[in-house]
């Protein structure tokens, strides 16, 4: 098994955003030579996340924001100094990190699915970490 590690910086516009990095991870894929194994997402930051959801529809992933909004909102009490708590919890709550299988050269997503940065403390300049394993 092969190891390959890349990284690449991102960056957000808004306090709370999601960015479709699917072509960061296809254009790895294609700098390797890269035709099957496992790619890992990891995003090392506390107030940012990653995910995979629908592609086709950008109402999609403003729902998800709305609704993560709602029931985690920016003001509510929280001890946090620094005042950014919301954006801890819903990075907790997202998650760090997805796998995803490379088949014939490409991530093995379902039909509408992609892969979204989510910044839950911008605007800022974000890293995203990939590692391959390639057998």
């Amino acid at each position: 098994m092969i190891l390959i590690r890349k990284e690449f910086s991102i960056k957000s516009h808004s306090r709370v955003e999601v960015i479709n990095i699917d072509h960061y991870i296809a254009s790895s894929i294609q700098e390797h030579q890269i035709n099957e194994g496992i790619c890992t997402v990891f995003v090392p930051h506390t107030t940012a996340a990653v995910t995979i959801n629908e592609n086709a529809d950008p109402d999609v992933m403003r729902d998800i924001n709305m609704e993560l909004n709602k029931i985690i909102p920016f003001a509510d009490g929280y001890h946090h100094v620094e005042g950014n708590s919301a954006a801890h919890i819903k990075s907790t709550l997202v998650g760090a990190s997805e796998q995803i299988f490379i088949e014939d050269g490409r991530l093995k997503l379902g039909t509408w699915q992609s892969v979204f940065f989510c910044e839950f403390d911008g605007p800022r300049t974000r890293k995203v970490w990939l590692q391959f394993m390639v057998s």
